[in-house]
């Protein structure tokens, strides 16, 4: 009988870890026959578990919805997170309550060594304060979102842009990242062909979902970086293209994502496209590249840097330049 019961509970933690499994797939990982694992697969079901069963010269079992919610299998990693996200949420406006009751219960069946480890991360990383109010995004949504990220299945929805005005949009979902205070969709824009990003709170989906589609490469091993580098560079308010005088992959190395890209040129040279909110915060990043480079975009950067460059040249006394791409002050003469 014990062996039995922890035979299901194996069963349902690999039906709750990918959407479908084959019986023989299911038979291998459990070390018995296929006739074991429709028996077991009934078993959960009186349960109260809704697996689906699939007909076909293998078979398949997914694990769905049903009336109820049941009792879940989290691994060690899943309960760590699940506790520091419910901690998270309980400053969350409208879910508090919610946040406090789950949170209750997940924590009064943790296991010691995880309740170390919850601690751990809860006295050593801090969260900087932010008095900004944070969107507003609908659990629902972004339960739809990764669900269609999940499964595969493309996702049509309304879109509201800054200005306020909506567009439909047919999407092949991959990702759904927290940025800052944000959540954003990766996916695959059906018409125009290319990746976009989304703002979760922008997003109000339309049913039903699918059709499935075949998995594309992602742009990037690194979504995260990736992104904030696109909506970094959705928010500048001048964007430059700067001819830098050294090998793409010396350059690339110091530009964060969320600062630009660098585009190779020549064994010698390499293109940096980049932008800021302010002429002079450009100004300064580039300054301190510490390579010659050259500017050919925006006029505006270029005059900029002009103004900034005789100012510095003034605050320079007279005789300490030497012209070879150094500074030096001259000692002072003993009286």
């Amino acid at each position: 009988m014990l062996e039995t019961s922890a035979r299901l509970l194996r069963l349902l933690s690999l039906l709750q870890s990918r959407r479908e499994w084959t019986g023989p797939e299911l038979a291998q990982r459990l070390e018995v026959s296929q006739r074991t694992v429709r028996n077991d697969v009934d078993r959960l079901r009186s349960l109260g578990y809704p697996v689906a069963a699939n007909r076909g010269a293998v078979g398949g079992y997914l694990l769905g919805a049903g009336a109820q919610l049941p009792p879940l299998l989290f691994d060690d990693d899943e309960a760590v997170a699940a506790v520091l996200g419910l901690r998270a949420a309980t400053g969350l406006a409208g879910v508090e309550e919610v946040s406090l009751r789950a949170l209750a219960k997940l924590e009064q069946v943790l296991p010691r060594r995880l309740r170390r480890r919850v601690a751990a991360l809860g006295e050593f990383a801090l969260r900087v304060p932010d008095d900004a109010p944070a969107p507003q995004v609908d659990a629902e949504v972004l339960t739809t979102l990764a669900a269609v990220c999940r499964d595969t299945e493309r996702l049509r929805f309304d879109y509201r842009s800054h200005a306020g005005h909506s567009t439909r949009r047919d999407v092949e979902p991959y990702r759904l990242v927290a940025w800052g205070r944000r959540w954003y969709l990766l996916a695959w824009d059906v018409e125009h062909g290319d990746w976009r990003t989304f703002r979760a709170d922008r997003i109000t989906p339309r049913t039903p979902t699918g059709p499935r589609f075949p998995p594309r490469s992602l742009p990037t091993d690194d979504v995260a970086a990736y992104l904030s580098g696109r909506v970094a560079a959705a928010a500048w308010r001048y964007r430059a293209r700067v001819v830098v005088h050294a090998p793409a992959d010396q350059v690339a190395p110091r530009i964060p994502a969320a600062a630009g890209h660098v585009e190779a040129r020549d064994g010698g040279s390499c293109v940096l496209h980049t932008g800021a909110d302010t002429l002079d915060g450009l100004a300064v990043h580039l300054g301190l590249l510490g390579v010659d480079f050259e500017v050919t975009e925006p006029p505006e950067l270029v005059e900029r840097i002009a103004l900034l460059a005789a100012r510095y040249a003034r605050a320079i006394p007279s005789g300490s330049w030497t012209g070879s791409g150094s500074t030096r002050i001259q000692p002072e003469q003993p009286e």
